[in-house]
């Protein structure tokens, strides 16, 4: 006969064979609340990596916590080699993550993804450390990582944050906070739970320039009439080039 205790043991184990294979169906649903370009079912099994990379890495999780690290490893290092993604086996990752697109994204092994987080292509989540113990970041809930991004060390992304393309961050961001640049910093807070709009983050270099330019303008134009400097011809050559260096700073941002 069985005791209570193997009955125990067995219900749990059902449990949690249903939970994963829910978290599994899950993860094929998401796409449909991520990306608009997604038409049927069909490309799920062909275009979308970063779906499959996840799915490998629940199932590498597994044989990794139970013990069968090597396993876990071979499986994802072949894994990494469809998908161009390299998600170490021991990366904790909630539940409804997307990794759009997914080429070139590397997710370490003591990072924490929490749920509803959204990740784009070329994302990196790595470490600055060589030593033993949390080394990779923290993203909390609904977060977005853009494309390019490089989030470094044991750091975390607050809830609803967003991370700008291409940005390296290398310090915590707060909550409902959008940090950009290299290193990044946080330009904007604010309470509002949505996807990142990449057009819709300023761009501090054209800022920096723009201020350095007014800045020498005002510079010359005091030395000017301190000396009594006559460079008329000079300077509307240069207000020029100076209309058009903003004029053009101004088409790419429309």
């Amino acid at each position: 006969m069985i005791n209570e205790d193997e009955k125990t043991e067995e219900k749990e184990e059902i449990k949690e064979s249903i939970s994963f294979w829910a978290q599994i169906k899950e993860d094929f649903n998401v796409p449909k609340l991520n990306d608009p370009a997604l038409d049927s079912t069909v490309e799920l099994f062909f275009n979308y990596p970063g779906v499959w990379a996840i799915i490998n890495h629940r199932i590498t999780s597994k044989l990794y916590c139970k013990g069968w690290k090597r396993t876990a490893r071979i499986l994802g290092g072949l894994a990494s080699i469809l998908t161009k993604t390299d998600i170490h086996p021991a990366a904790t990752i909630g539940r409804r993550v997307f990794i759009d697109h997914a080429i070139g994204v590397v997710i370490g092994a003591t990072t924490i993804i929490e749920d509803d987080v959204l990740i784009y292509q070329g994302v990196t989540l790595g470490g600055v450390s060589l030593d033993k113990g949390k080394r990779h970041p923290t993203i909390k809930s609904n977060a977005v990582i853009g494309s390019g991004a490089k989030v470094l060390g044991n750091i975390t992304i607050g809830k609803n944050s967003k991370v700008g393309a291409n940005s390296v961050v290398v310090c915590d961001v707060p909550k409902n906070s959008t940090a950009v640049g290299v290193p990044a910093k946080i330009i904007k807070k604010d309470s509002k739970n949505c996807k990142l709009a990449h057009n819709d983050l300023p761009d501090i270099n054209k800022e920096m320039f723009k201020y350095l330019i007014e800045r020498i303008h005002v510079l010359e134009t005091a030395i000017k009439e301190e000396d009594g400097i006559d460079v008329s011809q000079k300077d509307k050559k240069l207000e020029e080039d100076y209309n058009k260096f903003i004029n053009a700073m101004n088409s790419i941002k429309k």
